[in-house]
């Protein structure tokens, strides 16, 4: 992992700290103008995300980065913290499974497959 940006690598630490699952970052800042990086994990259960989330939400304030917004904390399913320079998305596995975001932002240099598939 590659922290590059004190606000990723705080996101890093409050999901590490809760034992996040397959932590992931991406680079997204050749794709959109919204953020620089994208932070994907999982966790366990609906509580674990919501933990995830409210440690994450309660490290960038502490930082004094307080969060542009939320979704998703009914349900815990996915949770995206908007932190500006860096969007979290949160999610159970099945759901990240199913929605396969690392696969929608990244490039070809990221993965390598896509170009195979875009060949096809």
């Amino acid at each position: 992992m590659s922290a590059d940006t004190p606000i990723l690598s705080l996101v890093t630490n409050a999901l590490e700290e809760l034992k996040a699952q397959k932590i992931t970052e991406l680079d997204v800042r050749d794709m959109t103008s919204m953020a620089d990086h994208m932070v994907i994990a999982s966790g366990t259960s609906n509580r674990h995300v919501k933990a995830l989330a409210d440690n994450v939400v309660d490290a960038a304030k502490e930082a004094g980065h307080p969060p542009i917004g939320s979704e998703g904390e009914d349900t815990g399913e996915w949770i995206l913290v908007d932190l500006g320079d860096v969007i979290v998305h949160l999610m159970l596995p099945a759901t990240r499974e199913f929605y396969d975001l690392e696969r929608l932002w990244r490039n070809p240099d990221h993965h390598p497959d896509r170009n195979q598939d875009q060949d096809a």
